[in-house]
C-alpha cells in the first residue's frame, strides 16, 4: 500500500517513509497507530526487490484485484488497468536519480568544508537551489522526458 501511495504522490522512498511517520492520513489508510514510528526508507527498495526476485508481483496483484472485486470497486471484464508493472517501474526509476543527486550534494557539502572560497567561485547560482536541500525532498518530474532532462543536468553538474 505504501508503494501505491508513493507512486500516486510521486514521492521518493525517503519521502514515502517520512509520510508514514508523520502524516495522519497515511497512518489512517495503513491502519497504524498515531504513535507508530514507521520504518527506514530502505525497506521500500528491499520490498520491491524481494517482490520481483520471488516473482510474487502477480500473486500480490491477483490478491489485490480479488479484494477490490469483493468490495465491488470494479466488475469482472471491466475496463480497469490491472497491470502493476508500470507502478513498480516508475518507482524504481527514481532510485538511481535520487542516489546520483544525493551523491553530488554530499560531495559539494564536503567541498564547502575543505575549500569554501574555491567552491563559491566555481559553483553556479542554480546549484544552491538544486543541491541546497536533500535530493529526496525534490518533487521529481512525472514524465520520463523531464526525468531524463533532470538526470542530464545532474550529470553535467557532476
Amino acid at each position: 500500500m505504501v508503494t501505491v501511495l508513493q507512486f500516486a504522490e510521486n514521492l521518493s522512498d525517503r519521502q514515502a517513509a517520512e509520510a508514514v511517520r508523520a502524516r495522519i492520513d497515511w497512518k489512517y489508510l495503513l491502519g497504524l497507530d498515531l504513535t507508530d514510528p514507521g520504518f527506514d526508507y530502505s525497506v521500500l527498495s528491499e520490498f520491491r526487490a524481494r517482490l520481483l526476485d520471488g516473482e510474487a508481483d502477480q500473486v500480490l496483484l491477483d490478491l489485490l484485484l480479488t479484494k477490490l472485486q469483493d468490495l465491488g470497486l470494479f466488475k469482472a471484464r471491466g475496463r480497469q488497468r490491472t497491470d502493476s508493472t508500470h507502478v513498480l517501474a516508475a518507482v524504481r526509476k527514481l532510485n538511481p536519480l535520487e542516489r546520483v543527486g544525493e551523491t553530488l550534494r554530499a560531495a559539494l557539502n564536503s567541498l564547502v568544508v575543505v575549500a569554501p572560497e574555491w567552491l563559491q567561485a566555481v559553483a553556479p547560482e542554480a546549484w544552491y537551489e538544486r543541491y541546497g536541500r536533500r535530493v529526496e525532498n525534490y518533487q521529481f518530474p512525472k514524465t520520463e522526458t523531464a526525468r531524463q532532462d533532470l538526470a542530464k543536468v545532474i550529470g553535467a553538474d557532476g
